[in-house]
């Protein structure tokens, strides 16, 4: 099959996040499967227009202030000029509403919708413009098949008013030649939390901090490490610095994978803390290298924790509960060690093969239908 995929980043973007992870797993195997694959995305300073890697020929385009706004005008001619057996478009930002303007099979792959909850990372203006922006979602798209990697996204499109038969859930999975549990790792001295990711707003990092100044009341010697960059983290330093933290919380940036591994092994648990993930792919990868997670019970992230078995759940913005559930793991070896246990048999049933194959018959099957 000739496949014509649409997102707003590629891997190599410095914006690109979780989604571009989530689609070029699944792209580079079905190059691997025998399937051509063109990724269509903007560019950003220093590209190539166009390259090839992994077998997938990547086309870049426009940057990321206007990719939504160009995308119409090179899709069009691209697909002109390709026989294109299916569109897998990807949408995690603005939607680019193809339906107005392609022919075109097409699977919707859905990480998550913002909704209200893009007013918790922009101002006001922006917002406004990205909520009315997917707003006509729903009548645009209806008719299409779409793809989400949690029950919680599949829930929400269908109380826009999609059809459940549509919807079709595939969760992420995991390189299990990268997360994997190691025997010789030992947790660190100090009982240390870890958050890693991008450092956004909407990630809700400063109730991390402040549920931590809890902690430390209770627990002197504990430690948190927030690792990853964003243009949110000079707030969190100014917060740690105001709550009398700045000799207890790390703030290490980007890391190597190597390093990245390392302190997921050793750290006693991670903490996703965000108002709404499609899906919490970092509460699956700490699983996989045996540390249990502390998260919001927010969309998506809900469905990657099994809430008392794998790790454990706390009304999002309850800063009191999180720093309770934290102190339960830290101050309890037992427990903790049960819930790694089982976090462990959790992660073992995700990985990206597994996830590739049921993209790959679910795109098939979708080709042989009309939207």
């Amino acid at each position: 099959m000739n496949l014509l995929a649409l997102n707003w980043n590629d891997l190599k973007n410095p914006y690109a996040g979780g989604a571009e992870v989530h689609l070029e797993e699944l792209l580079r195997r079905l190059v691997r499967y025998g399937h051509q694959v063109t990724l269509f995305c903007s560019a950003y300073e220093g590209c190539a227009p166009e390259e090839t890697i992994e077998g997938i020929r990547i086309i870049r385009r426009g940057n990321r202030y206007n990719f939504n706004l160009i995308a119409p005008f090179h899709l069009k001619r691209i697909v002109n000029e390709n026989k294109f057996d299916i569109l897998i478009e990807d949408v995690n930002k603005i939607p680019f509403y193809t339906p107005l303007y392609l022919n075109l099979t097409t699977l919707v792959v859905v990480p998550h919708l913002f909704a209200t909850t893009v007013f918790h990372e922009i101002n006001f203006v922006l917002g406004t413009y990205i909520y009315l922006a997917e707003r006509p979602f729903v009548p645009v798209y209806r008719g299409r098949y779409f793809n989400v990697i949690s029950e919680s996204t599949a829930g929400d499109l269908i109380k826009r008013g999609l059809p459940k038969d549509d919807i079709s859930v595939i969760h992420c999975g995991i390189d299990r030649r990268i997360y994997s549990f190691d025997l010789v790792a030992s947790k660190y001295d100090r009982p240390t939390i870890l958050y890693l990711g991008r450092i956004k707003k909407y990630k809700s990092i400063q109730d991390l901090i402040c549920a931590f100044k809890i902690v430390k009341e209770k627990l002197p010697e504990s430690k948190l490490m927030i690792v990853g960059t964003g243009d949110y983290l000079p707030n969190l330093k100014a917060l740690a610095h105001r709550l009398g933290l700045d000799d207890s919380v790390e703030f290490p940036g980007f890391v190597s994978q190597e390093n990245k591994l390392e302190r997921m092994r050793k750290a006693h648990v991670g903490v996703l803390p965000s108002i709404r993930e499609g899906w919490g792919l970092t509460n699956i990868e700490c699983n996989a290298v045996g540390t249990t997670v502390v998260a919001a019970d927010s969309p998506g992230l809900r469905d990657s924790v099994k809430d008392g078995v794998t790790g454990l759940l706390y009304p999002y913005g309850d800063i009191e509960s999180l720093a309770t559930k934290l102190l339960m793991i830290l101050t309890d070896e037992k427990y903790r060690q049960k819930l790694e246990q089982d976090a462990l048999k959790w992660a073992q049933t995700f990985d990206w093969d597994i996830a590739a194959k049921a993209f790959e018959k679910l795109i098939i099957e979708i080709a042989g239908k009309k939207n």
